[in-house]
């Protein structure tokens, strides 16, 4: 099997379970970003190899980009398609598990007192940046919602994860003996 198949040279692209779009159609301009959200926590997570960090949040950082993968197939679905039936399943358990771990993460870090700039050692820096693209992407997936069906928990998710990954971001910075780099005005 060949990866080009030539069937977007004319700017459009095709749904999981039929029909064609614009590449520059919002549905895909969500999954889109998820797909680049994905992509970054996989580089957070290669930032981690040999560190202090590489035990439990590399798993969870895998377990995440599974998740992310089963968002972008729900949201690369119309509703009415038949192959909706068939997509991943998605529940609040996500959601718990996510908060479940900051809770477990923040009983080893400094409480903050002031805001920090999105810095660090190299893991934390990458987590940062996967933390404002997962904004972006609920950004989008917000206003694509607005006229269109997503399931809730998608939302809830990335909203969560987003905190998650800012957490995480600080975790990995105390592992590697790095300070949070506090904001100056």
């Amino acid at each position: 099997m060949k990866i080009y198949t030539r069937t977007g040279d004319d700017g459009s692209t095709g749904l999981f379970g039929g029909g064609r779009v614009r590449k520059s159609d919002p549905r895909i301009e969500c999954y889109g970003t998820i797909d680049e959200l994905n992509a970054s926590i996989g580089l957070a997570a290669a930032a981690l190899v040999g560190s202090a960090s590489a035990d439990a949040l590399g798993d969870w950082l895998r377990q995440i980009q599974h998740e992310l993968f089963n968002i972008g197939s729900h949201l690369a679905t119309p509703a009415e398609s038949p192959s909706a039936a068939k997509l991943p399943p998605l529940d609040e358990m996500m959601v718990g598990r996510l908060e479940m771990q900051m809770d477990q993460a923040d009983e080893h870090l400094a409480k903050l007192r002031q805001f920090i700039l999105p810095a660090g050692g190299e893991a934390a820096c990458r987590l940062h940046l996967a933390r404002t693209i997962c904004r972006r992407a609920e950004r989008r997936i917000v206003a694509f919602a607005m006229d269109r069906p997503v399931p809730h928990v998608i939302v809830t998710y990335l909203n969560r994860l987003s905190d998650w990954l800012f957490v995480m971001a600080r975790l990995a910075n105390q592992r590697a003996g790095v300070e949070d780099v506090p904001w100056k005005k």
